[in-house]
């Protein structure tokens, strides 16, 4: 049986290392004072970087509509599975559930399913992993689903950013709260809940600290716990030697098997 992954662009890309061939991303799109960015590769991040920075508006994402993901549904393969970002965080979940939908009626014979990651980024590109697997080795697509499913409830999110500023912009974060932490230059450890929404973990005074922070909860969290048949997935955004910062902390506190570093 052929299989395809297929995620939206929140998938995040390897660093340093050639693209994921098994995997097919379908493109958000990102707009900020009129105009539209699709999140491709063709995408510049460092210029859509410096005009969020500059702006006083928050960018606005909007995710890919249901056509767009029944044309990657429609790739020939027998069974197909597709990651996207958090539904408590995008639409792209409730959209590629009606694109399935439609596909489903038009081919009765196939196989897809939809996993909201609960997560993003690195997270999304944990699961897929997962799912390549699995599917590499011939699971059958109800076991794969099963699996997937048990993987996406065991994993945990966390993220730290320079600025806040996006937050606020978004509302995600008031005025006020907005104010403090920029004055005493704190830095948040956050991440994602049970259900896939941010939540706060943690603060530090600098993003040294932070990941040092960050570091010492999840080896909190994998105490008694052997990860040795586990991956640490890191993201990263214009620093990659924070990312390298944060692999060597954790790594020194859990047995990971390994770690793969991804550009946003």
């Amino acid at each position: 049986m052929s299989f395809q992954i297929i995620g939206d662009s929140c998938c995040d890309y390897p660093y340093l290392e050639d693209d994921y061939p098994w995997l097919n991303r379908v493109a958000l799109t990102i707009e900020l004072d009129g105009e539209n960015f699709v999140d491709d590769k063709s995408l510049r991040s460092s210029i859509l970087i410096s005009k969020m920075a500059a702006s006083r508006n928050a960018p606005k994402s909007a995710c890919p509509a249901p056509g767009t993901y029944l044309e990657a549904y429609e790739c020939g393969a027998d069974e197909i599975y597709v990651v996207t970002l958090s539904d408590k965080l995008s639409g792209s979940y409730n959209s590629a559930v009606i694109a399935a939908k439609m596909f489903e009626e038009n081919n009765p014979d196939k196989k897809i399913f939809v996993f909201s990651s609960h997560s993003a980024a690195a997270g999304e590109i944990a699961i897929c992993n997962k799912i390549y697997s699995l599917a590499s080795a011939g699971v059958p697509f109800e076991e794969i689903v099963a699996q997937t499913l048990e993987f996406i409830n065991n994993i945990t999110t966390y993220f730290i950013l320079e600025t806040l500023e996006v937050f606020r912009k978004n509302g995600r974060l008031n005025h006020l709260q907005s104010i403090i932490t920029g004055a005493l230059k704190l830095k948040l450890v956050m991440g994602g809940d049970e259900n896939g929404n941010i939540c706060v973990r943690g603060k530090a005074l600098s993003m040294d600290r932070a990941i040092i922070k960050m570091a010492e909860q999840i080896g909190e969290k994998c105490k008694g716990m052997d990860m040795s048949e586990s991956s640490l997935y890191i993201t990263h955004c214009k620093c990659p030697d924070r990312a390298r910062r944060a692999r060597d902390a954790i790594m020194e506190r859990v047995n990971f098997k390994d770690c793969v570093i991804l550009k946003a």
